[in-house]
């Protein structure tokens, strides 16, 4: 394996992690950990633990909530790539594939090649190929054990959390190459698109419970090791792979979540100043480019569900702002050379949301309008604490996202 991109940094901070020894099972290992989540405010999870300690019975509820969902997935089989029928072209099912999502079948070909684009319709052909699934159930997993490990304590969450972490990322049987060449294929055109990398979109999710069950008694040096190897080796496919290279210049939420993916990687593999780099990039390649005066988001209004695309994107956009917090660079504040700025991007999106008024761009199904409470959780500190009543206001709506008051402020 490609071990450049595991810093000199990385292995300081391992060879700490082995001499301290029980002794980083602290609170200064919380603080640590916290300090670096991404998908998660950590010092909202302090407060919150703090809260579920002294027995704050609306936090407690909310624990016993996230206890109840951990529960049920001690007894999860594990994930894992190789569980799909088909094989990859390359003949090793180690290697991740996946389908286009809005590509079908030519109806006026017998054969049904090439396949054709319908946008925003999503093909059930696709569910066949089981990675995709099955990574978005290992990050959900993974998130859930790892805060349930951390609000109670209690080892059997952050020991199913390192198990599904080592059979998905480490084991030789079952383990997943780092890299995503057959990613969204599309059948009669190709075999694997760089676009295929917004699928792992989320593995901070990853990063972030590596963080919260260091302090357990389930990781150890070998663990931490081999995760450190796998998302240094994925980083490096991203930067200097064909398909990456031509994901980072994407101009709209994907090229946002390549950065978003390789920030994150970049800072859990020790290499700040790269991950700074690409956030001072991004105040032109991704915010001056995608952002209209007025807070729109021209390149996902362009989609047939013009809404869910534009939220997807800005919670991109506050990711990366949040990444920049850790490196010194402020995205919040930032304003384009039009005058643009995340927070009108965010409000641009309320009235819809809100029912205030229609959206009035192409939407072909129902907008989500739940799909903002956690940005505005994150607002509420960012910018303004009256966003914190918008994001009860909606809670309400959706009772369902109760759960997001255990990862942002609301």
């Amino acid at each position: 394996m490609n071990r450049s991109y595991f810093s000199p940094a990385a292995y300081l901070s391992l060879l700490l992690a082995v001499l301290l020894g029980s002794a980083c099972r602290s609170a200064t290992a919380d603080e640590a950990a916290l300090s670096g989540l991404v998908f998660s405010d950590g010092a909202h999870l302090e407060q919150q633990r703090a809260k579920f300690t002294a027995g704050d019975a609306a936090v407690v509820s909310l624990v016993e909530q996230l206890e109840a969902e951990a529960d049920q997935l001690l007894n999860a089989a594990p994930y894992s790539v190789v569980h799909k029928a088909q094989t990859p072209p390359s003949g090793d099912k180690h290697d991740y594939m996946s389908q286009g999502p809005y590509w079908w079948p030519d109806t006026t070909k017998s054969n049904g090649l090439p396949y054709i684009r319908r946008d925003g319709e999503v093909n059930p052909e696709r569910a066949t190929l089981t990675d995709h699934r099955e990574m978005g159930e290992l990050m959900n997993a993974s998130e859930t054990l790892s805060h349930a490990y951390y609000y109670t304590g209690q080892e059997k969450y952050a020991q199913k959390a390192a198990e599904l972490l080592e059979i998905w990322f480490l084991a030789d049987s079952t383990r997943m190459n780092p890299h995503l060449e057959f990613g969204q294929a599309i059948p009669g055109r190709t075999e694997g698109r760089g676009i295929g990398i917004i699928e792992t979109r989320y593995l901070g999710k990853i990063t972030d419970a590596v963080a919260l069950i260091r302090a357990s008694d389930a990781w150890n040096p070998e663990l931490e090791s081999g995760m450190q190897e796998w998302m240094g080796d994925y980083l490096n496919w991203l930067l200097t792979s064909e398909k990456g290279k031509n994901e980072s210049v994407h101009p709209n939420n994907h090229g946002t979540w390549y950065d978003v993916q390789a920030a994150t990687l970049a800072l859990f593999t020790g290499q700040d100043s790269l991950a700074r780099s690409m956030l001072e990039n991004a105040k032109e390649s991704r915010m001056d480019e995608d952002l209209e005066a007025n807070g729109a988001q021209p390149k996902e209004l362009a989609r047939t569900l013009s809404f869910n695309y534009s939220t997807m994107n800005l919670f991109g956009m506050f990711t990366l702002a949040r990444i920049g917090e850790m490196v010194g660079v402020d995205l919040w504040h930032y304003d384009t050379p039009n005058g643009a700025n995340l927070k009108k991007a965010l409000d641009y999106l309320l009235p819809a949301a809100l029912g205030q008024s229609e959206w009035p761009h192409k939407q072909i199904k129902p907008i989500k309008p739940e799909e903002l409470i956690p940005h505005l959780g994150i607002a509420s500190k960012v910018y303004d604490p009256a966003y914190a009543a918008t994001a009860q206001q909606l809670l309400k709506q959706y009772p369902e996202k109760a759960g997001s008051a255990l990862h942002w402020p609301m």
